[in-house]
């Protein structure tokens, strides 16, 4: 946690520092190499930097929504501290309600210094505060095209932690790290559909070769082969690639014990 007191800092030094602490957390962005982290890492990195960014914060957590626009489903969440983890799973799960979905939704920062007591979240706001969670500052991260692609929360124990300059701060921070997460989420799910389209070929490649081991046996062509294929699939309620395994398999024993004989 960074911590000013402005009664012994000198606001220059304090404003330099802040600065500072500012680039070194934007710099920890920009060297999260893209495929060398998980998505999950990634989030939890990104959440760590922000409490280094901006001043005042005890916790930070990044909120992850799901790549179409239209359906708002939360696909990850990452906490810097348990606490955040909590009231993260708290406002999501549970209640629906927060400053996260607020920020998400109206696509601006949102500011409380006294959640507890705050009315534009009646449940949310009594939770949190129990939780000695009472400041919360939460940002929409925005893509240049104004696209939401999550959130990024911020919360103290104190009242009244966040001011301008932790908005400020704030923001800026929220930039960068919103194209960071985009960017690991595009290449999360390139990666899952490259792992799917291997599993596809290979699969044909089985089939095909099942193909050929039933043309072999009976003399069928490569279509009536096929449907038979397909036949078996549908009365033993199994996947075509399963099934064409199977029939591969056991082709290759049957090899095994005539090379033995």
């Amino acid at each position: 946690m960074n911590s000013f007191d402005p009664r012994t800092a000198d606001p220059a030094a304090e404003a330099d520092s802040r600065a500072h602490d500012l680039q070194d957390a934007l710099a920890e962005i920009g060297s999260l190499v893209a495929g060398a982290l998980t998505l999950a890492d990634l989030l939890e990195r990104v959440a760590s930097s922000a409490i280094q960014a901006v001043p005042s914060g005890d916790g930070a957590g990044i909120t992850l929504l799901g790549m179409r626009p239209a359906h708002n489903q939360v696909q990850a969440l990452a906490a810097s501290a348990d606490f955040v983890a909590e009231i993260d799973t708290i406002q999501y799960e549970i209640l629906d309600e927060g400053p996260c979905i607020t920020a998400a939704a109206e696509r601006r920062t949102i500011r409380s210094g006294n959640a507890s007591g705050d009315r534009r979240w009646p449940r949310f706001g009594p939770r949190a505060g129990r939780l000695g969670v009472h400041s919360v500052l939460s940002l929409p991260l925005l893509l240049p095209d104004q696209t939401v692609v999550g959130a990024l929360n911020l919360y103290s124990h104190s009242r009244d932690a966040f001011d301008d300059e932790a908005v400020r701060l704030a923001e800026l921070f929220a930039g960068p790290a919103g194209v960071a997460v985009r960017n690991a989420q595009v290449l999360e799910q390139a990666q899952a559909k490259a792992a799917q389209l291997q599993v596809a070929l290979s699969s044909r490649a089985t089939i095909d070769q099942a193909i050929g081991i039933l043309r072999s046996r009976s003399g069928a062509t490569a279509d009536e082969a096929f449907a038979r294929l397909r036949a078996i699939s549908q009365a033993e309620n199994l996947k075509l690639s399963a099934v064409a395994e199977r029939i591969v398999e056991e082709a290759v024993r049957r090899a095994r014990v005539r090379h033995r004989d």
